[in-house]
């Protein structure tokens, strides 16, 4: 049975009556928790610590207040769970390490077979218009396609053209993950349903909201910078002059990630956002996979060549890497590996369950074994 923590189940709480990102909130959640500001919030009191900024801002406590009197996070997880959608708050083994960046991130609702965190190990985000022209779709399905062959997981947003493109090619080697501005019951838009249902199958879909909630216009751009935020480089393939992706470029350039951009024809109004960015500086100039990977690749880590488990060697978290360093190719129990590493064995089944997921252990008759392909390993 899954025990839910009092700071998890007030973080399922807070996805349900605040935005995502308010720049008030989140840093009440992170000075004080999550739980005592839910407390706070379900009995009517004032918010704790320091005094609300404005009026403006107490009045959104008082509305954020109302409406947790009407939230059960317990019924809320057990509707998400009938719903194939589990959540993932900071500090869970599935918790992206890079979403620590962010000012604030209550917690992720997430649905599909892959590991959100073991998918954004080796990651890039592939971005640009809805509108897209031919030029853009093939674009984008040649360079998702190469880095999914290269065992880069492809972040983008489930919309049509550029999404949908990039989320397709990279299904057809790789895994991919769609960041949605709804609940995760919401097939949005309609016509990417049977694309959603094909992710859930090796890779997820993640969102900031919970079942339920419908998408509005001013969360997509709030969607983005998790778009962003998820990956160590984002791509922009093709953008009109005020197009979302340049949201997207912008929140990356904000988190200081990789920021680049694919060159289009000259009369093209599609490209006249990307290159914009080459023309300021503000991203480097890409055409095919080779060049997105020279920049997101850190010097010094091993570059993938062709598909296998890849891991580079500043996203696994210390103990993690200590249980990978117990496996040897013959094979080794799960005792001896508890044993060599953390020495506890509830935490080294998590971890090596985290490994294989990624691809960088597999079971064997002795218990666990490095694989025969193994490009990177942490130092």
């Amino acid at each position: 049975m899954v025990t839910v923590t009092d700071e998890a189940r007030a973080r399922v709480g807070l996805t349900a009556v605040a935005p995502p990102s308010h720049r008030w909130l989140g840093p009440l959640v992170n000075e004080h928790g999550a739980a005592t500001v839910w407390a706070a919030l379900l009995s009517g009191e004032p918010p704790p610590g320091r005094p609300p900024p404005s009026e403006q801002a107490m009045r959104s406590w008082r509305g954020w207040s109302e409406r947790a009197r009407r939230v059960d996070p317990d019924l809320l997880l057990d509707a998400s769970a009938e719903a194939g959608v589990r959540f993932v708050a900071p500090g869970d083994p599935e918790w992206p390490g890079r979403l620590d960046e962010l000012p604030v991130c209550y917690g992720l609702w997430v649905r599909g077979m892959g590991d959100l965190r073991n998918l954004c190990l080796w990651s890039v985000s592939v971005v640009g218009a809805r509108s897209a022209t031919s030029y853009g779709l093939h674009v984008a399905a040649e360079l998702s396609c190469e880095l999914a062959d290269r065992s880069f997981s492809v972040v983008s947003g489930g919309a049509y053209g550029v999404d949908g493109a990039a989320h397709r090619a990279a299904l057809t080697t790789g895994s991919t993950v769609v960041v949605l501005a709804c609940g995760l019951d919401t097939d949005y838009p309609r016509g990417h349903a049977g694309l959603f249902a094909d992710v859930a199958r090796t890779g997820v879909l993640v969102s900031e909201w919970p079942v339920g909630r419908t998408p509005r216009t001013p969360d997509f751009l709030v969607r983005n910078r998790l778009i962003a935020a998820l990956t160590p480089g984002t791509v922009v393939v093709e953008a009109g002059a005020r197009s979302g992706a340049l949201n997207t470029a912008s929140h990356a350039t904000d988190l200081h990630r990789v920021l680049m951009a694919v060159p289009g024809p000259v009369t093209s109004p599609m490209s006249v956002g990307c290159h914009r960015l080459l023309r300021e500086g503000r991203a480097s100039c890409v055409t095919r996979a080779d060049d997105v990977v020279e920049l997101v690749v850190p010097l010094g880590e091993a570059v993938p060549e062709g598909a296998g488990p890849l891991v580079p060697a500043a996203e696994l978290d210390r103990e993690t890497a200590r249980v990978l360093s117990a496996v040897t190719r013959r094979g080794v129990g799960t005792a001896v590996v508890a044993s060599n590493s953390t020495g506890n064995l509830e935490q080294t089944i998590r971890a090596l369950g985290m490994l294989a997921a990624a691809g960088l252990v597999e079971r064997c008759e002795a218990g666990w074994r490095l694989p025969e392909r193994r490009r990177s390993r942490p130092r």
